[in-house]
């Protein structure tokens, strides 16, 4: 699966990419990933990417040419959805990042200022995703976390299916208090259950447990 993403500062968002399992999935060429320079693709000496909104009112949006060309040029690789990162999105859960890993890649265009043109949205016929109801400096942030939600339930990134379906919002229970050595610790033990090796008792007590950890 690939993944092209657009910004102001591209620069940013590889180093993050690094480590743990996306990192080590990169190395393996099970996905793919790009940085672009949204200003690559403005015109004029001054690789101008923003204007004042129309309308008055404060900050500057992205004007939609420069995005447009850098969308496609990003498409003559990846043959995956738009997604502009927007608070106002739709929000991102465990089911829409799997949606969204069926997908042979994302193109992700990073917001800054005020927005992205809205013309660009219709033009490019992007999906508006959202990690959270509030406001950042920017997409990128929102474009790691998302990169991470999608790329580690592609097939291979995660060692262990079993993993997948262990996580909170998995398909299984999760969530539910883990433990490890020692079995005391500044005089707090570990649940008896845990260390009774009835993995029938187990499994009811982390399902009850994920049951009251779930804010639903």
């Amino acid at each position: 699966m690939r993944f092209d993403v657009i910004s102001i500062f591209p620069e940013v968002m590889a180093p993050i990419l690094q480590y743990g399992v996306v990192g080590r999935a990169l190395r393996e060429g099970r996905i793919e990933f790009c940085a672009h320079d949204l200003r690559d693709h403005a015109t004029g000496r001054h690789r101008q990417v923003d204007d004042a909104p129309f309308g008055g009112g404060p900050g500057m949006v992205f004007m939609p040419e420069p995005v447009f060309a850098a969308v496609q040029a990003a498409r003559a690789h990846n043959a995956g959805p738009v997604i502009l990162t927007e608070p106002w999105g739709t929000p991102l859960t465990q089911d829409l990042a799997r949606d969204l890993a069926a997908q042979p890649g994302l193109i992700i265009v990073c917001g800054r200022y005020e927005g992205v043109d809205d013309r660009l949205r219709q033009a490019v016929d992007a999906r508006e995703i959202s990690i959270g109801s509030y406001v950042l400096s920017g997409g990128e942030l929102p474009a790691m976390v998302l990169v991470d939600a999608v790329a580690r339930l592609v097939p291979g990134v995660v060692g262990s299916e079993a993993s997948l379906g262990e996580d909170a919002y998995g398909e299984g229970p999760g969530g539910y208090p883990q433990f490890t050595r020692p079995a005391r610790w500044r005089d707090q033990g570990v649940p008896e259950v845990l260390l009774s090796g009835d993995h029938g008792r187990i499994d009811t007590w982390r399902l009850e447990q994920s049951r009251l950890r779930s804010p639903t």
